[in-house]
């Protein structure tokens, strides 16, 4: 039996059946007082994207700064990235965070080997 997921002693059904400013009461203050600021957008927001979900069309967002709400669980977003949009799987553990926390912009460095005089034993290759 697996265990249900809640989020501060809810489950996700009863958080999806709150309002969005409803949910910013269970939310950290930074986040709640971002989502009361701008409730508007976040109900635009997915109001687009369950039109989107009906026409079977991929969501696209720019908006790497709309904080998760319940209602978003389950969706597949792509949150633009800078070159293009990477997806992101909306789970219950990402109430609260924002979209572009889990679409990072900059890529993982990779380092090569020394270059030409970086090193002892290429110094004197370099010099001549």
């Amino acid at each position: 039996m697996a265990k249900e997921y809640t989020y501060r002693g809810k489950t996700i059904e009863e958080l999806k059946a709150l309002d969005v400013r409803e949910f910013a009461k269970f939310l950290n203050a930074k986040e709640r007082r971002a989502v009361l600021r701008q409730f508007r957008d976040i109900e635009d927001f997915i109001a687009r994207c369950k039109k989107k979900i009906e026409r079977r069309k991929p969501i696209k967002t720019h908006l790497r700064t709309i904080v998760i709400m319940p209602q978003m669980v389950g969706w597949k977003i792509g949150v633009h990235k800078g070159n293009g949009f990477e997806m992101v799987e909306i789970t219950g553990d990402m109430l609260g965070h924002r979209l572009g926390e889990f679409s990072l912009t900059r890529g993982k460095i990779k380092h090569g080997s020394a270059g030409v005089g970086a090193t002892k034993g290429t110094r004197a290759k370099a010099k001549k």
